[in-house]
């Protein structure tokens, strides 16, 4: 079965967060002193999403991602994720983190049937990461990126928001570590979830990221896999890496969305950056499957063509990036 939108897109693929909690505080996705922590009855219980995770493959659902918060630091999170690679019909199960709890936990993720794994990393240089993630240790996230591969997983890749005035003076660094680490690094473009004065100071487009690698590489673009997001990829000739730019900025590839998300308190929504959402608990407490999926279908029937954000400004609500799943 395949789910397509009004626009003739196909919607393979759900973004799926099981909490708004995180044990960073990164600068762009979370105020400083956190956010307001959601009561236990708020957040969907695991067998909630695994019903909408069921439901969505039924309808032609392939891929499932899932997000936080960080989704690590949930509860029993192992367990329900052995549950979710065994729907019959789920093509790739894959889980961003982090990273600050991977090293620990790679074997087990691995184990019930995980796939991939992406890992958030803005900066190689731990001042820096520790002042991004405002206290955060680039040590462990390493030690999990190497105990992932030990593990099974093939190399994560890692998405780094790439920051004008904060790390854009380690582009090539990441890009050199492509060299001898067979990580996909994917460069970000600053996209505002918060209004702030004068946020564009931060943003750099991917042309520009391109530019700077290519002064000191040549790259060759490389095909993408049958699920892979929106990133354009390169390689640079004999590396084991590759780099991918994701323009959600400067260039939107809005035409080419395959996604839904749902949120850990069931806020449904078709696009990360539109303010339309679908209240998913009347369909969940007491739980009405075929109501589900109509309501499903809508959320996709009713996908917006593109978001709004460019340089001038964007026109969404104010939010976390925490509380959307990213």
């Amino acid at each position: 079965m395949q789910l397509t939108d009004s626009l003739g897109r196909n919607i393979n693929y759900l973004r799926l967060s099981v909490t708004d909690r995180c044990n960073m505080r990164c600068f762009y996705c979370m105020p400083k002193e956190g956010i307001v922590k959601k009561g236990h009855e708020a957040v969907l219980t695991y067998e909630e999403l695994l019903l909408i995770a069921e439901t969505a493959v039924e309808l032609g659902i392939e891929k499932i991602r899932i997000t936080g918060g960080e989704p690590l630091v949930r509860a029993d999170i192992i367990g329900f994720l052995g549950k979710l690679a065994s729907i019959p019909g789920l093509r790739h199960l894959a889980l961003t983190t982090n990273g600050l709890l991977l090293a620990e936990m790679a074997a087990d993720l691995y184990r019930v049937g995980v796939q991939r794994l992406n890992v958030s990393l803005d900066s190689l240089n731990p001042q820096t990461f520790s002042e991004i993630t405002r206290g955060g240790d680039l040590v462990r996230v390493l030690a999990g990126l190497e105990a992932s591969e030990q593990a099974g997983f093939p190399p994560p890749k890692i998405n780094c928001v790439i920051m004008r005035g904060v790390n854009d003076s380690e582009i090539l660094d990441f890009a050199d570590r492509t060299l001898s680490h067979g990580n996909s690094i994917r460069f970000i473009e600053y996209m505002p979830a918060v209004k702030e004065d004068g946020w564009q100071r931060y943003c750099i487009s991917g042309e520009e990221i391109l530019q700077r690698i290519a002064g000191r590489y040549t790259m060759e673009q490389v095909d993408k896999g049958p699920y892979a997001g929106p990133s354009r990829d390169f390689r640079i000739p004999g590396a084991k890496g590759s780099i991918g730019i994701i323009t959600a900025v400067s260039g939107h590839f809005c035409s080419e969305c395959n996604r839904i998300r749902v949120t850990s308190t069931g806020q449904a929504k078709g696009c990360l950056f539109s303010d339309a959402k679908t209240d998913l608990i009347p369909w969940l407490r007491p739980p009405d499957r075929e109501g589900l999926a109509e309501v499903l279908r809508r959320i996709v029937s009713t996908k917006p063509e593109r978001h709004e954000i460019s340089q001038d400004g964007y026109t969404h609500k104010n939010f976390t990036m925490s509380q959307v799943g990213g």
